[in-house]
């Protein structure tokens, strides 16, 4: 058994016997070489194999691709579906977006599948690629470590089975088989900087700088950023509180912190407030860090931060940020709250308590939350506009009837899971 076909039924065989996972399959050489190796696995693990293209419709021979992909499934036994991005922003930064609809939609076909994990082609040079990439960005241990082999984005777990596998071994594999793969001309344009990259690494082979060096180093790298990770979270267990969708921090105990650690705790509160994916740029972490360690307000992001005389700091969201924020009773408000109790009338939503509706709740001011934050909190308002419910506020409902309750997904010890940061960023291969 080669090194490849050992890290994929490895892979299969950790999902158990009779669980079902996907494989991401673009038609290059890679992920070919991926599906063709986990159709093998996953008949022998008693695993449903089913494939998934994203047609992001960039170029004109993708919808012929999709098919191409589909036929080889179909050899290989594997079923095989083609999804669509059909929701293109009309500006901004294409590549990200198409790689985050790549993560949605695909999670979204996983999960409606009932799929424990999707599988992604991504080698031991797309990990040196991507290291040199950051390299010339100056990056840090953040930056520069490797991607994860296995983490969880869009509710969804995803693994990496060929992290440790070379390109050119996929492609002896391939060549073995009998099977063919498409060439992405994008791979050979100097346009784009992984092109770039991928250009120079035999030059760095030739000064005793091969791939499987540099992906070492990340690997190393991504083992210090989860020590880094791990003293955070134990660091924020101790001094973060969170009191009713705000975080509450000591500040002699945060300032005492390493610079690190105080840009983790910094970066996952403003995550957790905003549910905003990316995090800040780190001029502006520094920007917010050093207000924390005064003593002054400041804003980011859409999440604000206040100090108090007796040494500690709240951090709770804009009531601006949410003015516009509405979503059904069921669903998530601000990408964290959750109303509970009674079914809510026909037509009711969630929205922004504001000041309108603080001014209806008069006992607010005995429950101890700041007015930002109870400005800023959701309330449920009926169809034509009135305040049925604000529980932050001590409004939960008609007298004499079950309340309506509000709460944020809780904060946890560790409330990121680390792998977001390099996701998000644009330099991923899709």
């Amino acid at each position: 058994m080669t090194p490849a076909e050992a890290a994929v039924a490895a892979a299969l065989a950790g999902l158990g016997p009779g669980a079902a996972a996907g494989v991401a399959v673009s038609g290059g050489g890679d992920s070919v070489a991926l599906l063709d190796l986990a159709a093998r696995a996953a008949r022998s693990a008693g695993v449903d194999l089913r494939a998934v293209t994203l047609d992001h419709g960039l170029r004109p021979e993708a919808a012929r691709e999709a098919r191409l992909v589909a036929r080889w499934a179909r050899a290989l036994g594997v079923a095989h579906t083609t999804l669509r991005w059909e929701e293109r922003p009309p500006a901004g930064n294409l590549q990200a977006e198409a790689r985050a609809a790549r993560y949605r939609l695909i999670g979204s076909w996983a999960r409606d599948g009932g799929l424990g994990a999707v599988l992604l082609a991504h080698t031991l040079d797309d990990v040196a690629e991507t290291f040199l990439m950051r390299l010339g960005r100056r990056a840090g241990v953040e930056g520069l470590a490797a991607m994860a082999p296995d983490f969880r984005r869009d509710g969804m777990r995803w693994l990496r089975p060929l992290l440790g596998i070379e390109r050119a071994d996929l492609r002896e594999h391939l060549r073995a088989v009998g099977q063919a793969w498409i060439e992405d001309p994008s791979n050979e344009d100097p346009r784009f900087g992984r092109a770039r990259m991928r250009r120079l690494l035999p030059a760095l082979a030739g000064a005793g700088i091969a791939a499987a060096d540099l992906a070492e180093v990340a690997r190393n790298l991504g083992a210090a950023r989860a020590a880094l990770a791990h003293h955070a979270a134990e660091a924020a267990a101790l001094i973060v509180t969170e009191d009713r969708g705000d975080l509450i921090l000591g500040r002699a105990r945060y300032a005492a912190q390493p610079a690190e650690t105080r840009r983790r705790i910094l970066t996952w509160a403003l995550r957790w407030i905003s549910g905003v994916d990316h995090p800040a740029r780190g001029a502006e972490i520094g920007r917010l860090d050093d207000a924390l360690r005064a003593g002054r307000a400041a804003t980011l992001g859409g999440v604000r931060l206040v100090t108090a005389g007796d040494g500690m700091a709240r951090i709770g969201r804009e009531p601006r940020a949410v003015a516009a924020a509405v979503s059904a009773p069921d669903r998530s408000w601000d990408g964290r709250w959750r109303l509970s109790g009674p079914p809510a009338p026909a037509g009711a939503v969630l929205r922004a308590t504001g000041a309108a509706g603080l001014a209806l709740c008069p006992g607010w001011r005995q429950l101890g939350l700041p007015r930002a934050s109870q400005i800023a909190a959701p309330a449920l308002w009926s169809a034509e506009g009135a305040l049925l419910a604000a529980p932050l506020a001590g409004r939960g409902g008609p007298a004499g009837a079950e309340p309506w309750r509000i709460s944020a997904l809780g904060w946890g010890a560790e409330p990121v899971d680390g792998d977001w940061r390099i996701e998000a960023r644009g330099d991923i291969p899709i």
